[in-house]
């Protein structure tokens, strides 16, 4: 594996079946990524959460991991579930260095796609 990765983060669902979307779009990332390790990682119902995935991305051999919100918008989730979870996290993995980006949402050729499709 890379020493750099990337982490999805999902909401998660009771149905398990929601995952699938976000499944597909990590192997899309994953093809697209150069090498590094994609894995998802999930805020309520679905496993595992941000700590369990951060702790395998880390045995794997990940030194830097990007963490990605997969949400439209920066509301609490984003704000403060997991800025919060990934501030804990990198208290107890000093040795991981670990950024956020904004939600893929917030990206422009993301809102024109999702536009496009809906247009379509």
């Amino acid at each position: 594996m890379s020493a750099q990765a990337i982490l999805l983060v999902a909401h998660g669902a009771r149905d398990p079946g929601w995952a699938a979307p976000i499944e597909r779009l990590a192997g899309e990332v994953e093809k697209r990524s150069e090498g590094s390790a994609v894995r998802i990682a999930y805020l309520e119902f679905l496993k595992p959460g941000i700590p369990e995935a951060l702790d395998l991305l880390r045995q794997e051999g990940a030194c830097k991991v990007r963490v990605v919100p997969v949400f439209l918008g920066a509301g609490t989730h984003v704000v403060y579930d997991i800025a919060g979870r990934v501030t804990a996290a990198r208290v107890m993995r000093p040795d991981l260095e670990i950024a956020i980006d904004p939600p893929v949402g917030t990206q422009p050729q993301v809102t024109e796609a999702i536009a496009s499709a809906i247009a379509a």
